[in-house]
């Protein structure tokens, strides 16, 4: 008997001679059977096994391929997702209202504001009450500590001491700020409010520039100033 290695007599014995498997190794068999001639004459027990051995195989290889595609997949979604989100919530907050600044008077005195008479002096300066103070007003040259929101004709508010978070303080008629401001408080009462409407010739003669969220004040122009007198530093409240 002539010797033979056992890979070469189980080849014999599962096909004849000259008619092999061809299995398709150049691409890929993912899904579907390996592909080969079928023979005329074979043991089909031991042919089914190698088949069903080589499905198994392949379709282990198919799992994972669908495995690692799904994690790729599943990544690239939630990045795709994530993105999404991050813009929506970049348009919700471009579409949101400005941030309400704080005033001197809110609706309800604007509303109480419409029937307070209108007071005018010399200068052309007006001015409404919104609450008349009970203590001293402040005599010429002394310090004042005031509460003060600048706004143009419109209601934009280009200045004001209570978003810095503290009074005011200067010297009063003297110069140091513009002339409808210092002619308006000098006849106001401590703890008093008052609107003021200043016109061009008492208000910023060179004018303002705008800033990120502020109005751009022209030269000579008419604005509206909400004062509250806090206090006079040296001078007492009378006592009633």
């Amino acid at each position: 008997m002539t010797t033979l290695d056992m890979p070469t007599m189980a080849s014999s014995l599962l096909l004849p001679l000259g008619n092999p498997i061809h299995f398709a190794h150049s691409s890929s068999t993912c899904g579907r059977s390996p592909s080969f001639t079928p023979p005329q004459s074979i043991l089909v027990d031991k042919l089914r096994r190698l088949v069903v051995k080589v499905k198994s195989s392949e379709t282990r290889e198919c799992t994972a391929m669908f495995n690692a595609n799904s994690r790729r997949d599943f990544l690239g979604l939630a990045l795709g997702v994530s993105g999404l989100f991050i813009h929506s919530l970049d348009a919700n907050g471009a579409g949101l209202p400005p941030e309400e600044k704080p005033k001197l008077c809110d609706d309800t005195c604007e509303k109480e504001l419409e029937n307070v008479p209108m007071v005018t002096t010399e200068s052309g300066l007006q001015y409404k009450d919104i609450k008349v103070g009970q203590g001293p007003s402040p005599p010429v040259g002394f310090q004042v500590a005031a509460n003060y929101v600048a706004m143009v004709p419109s209601g934009q508010i280009f200045d004001s001491s209570l978003e810095k978070g503290q009074p005011y303080i200067f010297r009063v008629g003297s110069g140091q700020v513009i002339k409808g401001l210092d002619e308006g408080i000098l006849s106001m009462k401590v703890g008093g409010k008052r609107r003021l409407y200043i016109p061009g010739s008492l208000a910023f003669p060179k004018g303002l520039n705008s800033a990120p969220g502020r109005p751009r004040v022209t030269p000579s122009s008419p604005v509206i100033f909400d004062v509250s007198l806090e206090y006079v530093p040296g001078l007492e409240l009378d006592e009633e």
